[in-house]
């Protein structure tokens, strides 16, 4: 059904998308969500869902108006995903938009949770709120802001994002001896926000013995636009950290390797197989390495799936990769490609020194 929505309606509802990008890398596994109040065409209130266990988007701008010195009785709300009417670390949006009176609620996506989908309209439409769900544009913007909640929302896996970094001539790895690096500082500088806005980063073992990677998210020192999606606290630049998963199937997993050392910064899970030497398993969970036994990757995605990861970015190698390709389990692929050539031995930069690297994002599967 087409959309009836008014172009000041799509601006509104695209306002609330703009503010929910605020909670990103911060709320996980609730979804980014953003909300506006508008009465006789001006804002009165807006806000976002901003950290896990604070205020929902809704009572965020709620409390806007409050502050503002504004009374949302019969004003429009415009939100980015529908509003809750179940109980969980705060109490239902819905509740506090019918307390507030207000009067109208555009919705720019659903909520395919079993919990939510479809109550909170529900009962607000049956308490006389006028509700209007988007359509078009406005409505996939929404559904794919909050892909890795979607999917789990209605499978209990986490939305499985590749990343690759290449040659033009499709190397993923340098000559012995030359610099390990494929991609650009400003590229690396991107993963880097990549990591922190996901739950879990996984890398296979052969990667971890070649490269002895942290597989942490570290602030830019170049000035990049990672900064932006940093929170502040007193001590300074504050990032989220992956959970760091390590698809080790011997159990090979030096008990001297970094990834061990840095247990106070990140925490790590090996996935082993069943067939792992039992001795193995147990020195690395002896090390403080949690252990996850799984005989295939969709056990080990249904397990992490479990523990509430929504979303998992696979950074390993073209092992790992072609692992999780032949399991057909990647939602999406970003792929950096660097204007080098690396066949043969030889690194060979292209004819402009300030090109940059290619991004090329691919979603192959929306939820």
């Amino acid at each position: 059904m087409p959309s009836t929505l008014t172009a000041q309606d799509r601006k509104h509802l695209n306002r609330a998308l703009e503010l929910a990008e605020g909670g990103r890398g911060k709320v996980s596994p609730n979804p980014l969500v953003g909300a506006v109040i508008v009465r006789d065409g001006e804002v009165i209130g807006e806000g976002f869902h901003a950290e896990l266990g604070g205020l929902h988007a809704e009572r965020a701008a709620l409390v806007d108006c409050q502050e503002r010195g504004e009374d949302p009785a019969g004003a429009t709300m415009y939100v980015s995903l529908e509003p809750c009417a179940h109980e969980g670390r705060q109490q239902p949006c819905v509740e506090a938009i019918l307390e507030a009176g207000i009067a109208r609620v555009v919705i720019a996506s659903d909520d395919p949770s079993e919990k939510a989908s479809g109550r909170g309209p529900g009962i607000l439409r049956d308490s006389g709120v006028e509700v209007e769900l988007a359509a078009g544009e406005e409505a996939t913007a929404a559904r794919l802001l909050n892909q890795p909640f979607r999917k789990h929302a209605r499978t209990g896996l986490p939305l499985v994002t590749l990343k690759l970094a290449m040659s033009l001539d499709g190397q993923t790895t340098t000559a012995p001896r030359d610099s390990p690096w494929i991609s650009s500082e400003r590229s690396r500088d991107l993963v880097h926000r990549r990591r922190a806005e996901s739950d879990a980063i996984a890398v296979g073992i052969g990667t971890v013995l070649a490269d002895e990677p942290l597989l942490t998210a570290r602030p830019s020192a170049s000035g990049s636009p990672f900064a932006t999606h940093t929170s502040k606290k007193r001590t300074g630049t504050v990032l989220r950290q992956p959970i760091r998963v390590v698809f080790d199937h011997r159990a090979r997993l030096p008990l001297d390797s970094r990834l061990l050392a840095t247990l106070d910064q990140a925490p790590l899970l090996v996935v082993a197989s069943p067939d792992a030497d039992p001795s193995r398993r147990t020195a690395l969970a002896d090390a403080g390495a949690e252990v996850l036994v799984a005989d295939s990757i969709e056990v080990a995605l249904a397990e992490l799936g479990r523990r509430g990861i929504t979303s998992l970015f696979l950074e390993g190698g073209r092992t790992l990769a072609s692992a999780f390709a032949a399991a057909d389990v990647i939602d999406e692929a970003r792929v950096f490609v660097a204007p080098l050539l690396l066949g043969g031995g030889r690194r060979v930069s292209a004819a402009d020194p300030a090109a940059e690297d290619t991004l090329i994002e691919t979603r192959f599967k929306e939820w």
